[in-house]
């Protein structure tokens, strides 16, 4: 069987919020950035930015039906500055920190749940 070795394991991602203003508004605060609407397929989103956006891995906000709290699949997000700042600004925008902070080799992150009960990790 031969290996299949991709530049980047992961190509996009899509989180569910109830309400697509809402969660622009709680992922442009925590990661004190700017989501940007646009008309792709059926229904609006909210694209993350990205440095390079031909080369880079992002994603988007639609807005669906998220799973029930603290199930499914984690995103992990650069946090803009000390993940300290951002688990503040998660809590004062309405998600909650569900964890201690965790050390890895490449770096450190926290995982959350933003208001909708995604899974969501900081990484910084």
């Amino acid at each position: 069987m031969s290996s299949f070795n991709p530049e980047n394991a992961a190509v996009w991602f899509e989180i569910p919020v109830a309400d697509l203003a809402a969660g622009k508004n709680f992922y442009s605060a925590v990661l004190e950035t700017e989501l940007v609407d646009q008309e792709m397929g059926p229904a609006p989103v909210a694209i993350f930015p990205c440095k390079d956006p031909k080369t880079g891995v992002a994603g988007h906000l639609y807005q669906g039906q998220p799973g029930e709290a603290g199930r499914g699949s984690t995103v992990h997000l650069a946090a803009p500055d000390t993940l300290e700042s951002a688990m503040d600004r998660v809590v004062e925008h309405g998600g909650k920190v569900v964890s201690d902070i965790v050390t890895i080799p490449s770096g450190r992150f926290v995982y959350c749940l933003d208001p909708d009960g995604n899974s969501i990790g900081l990484f910084g």
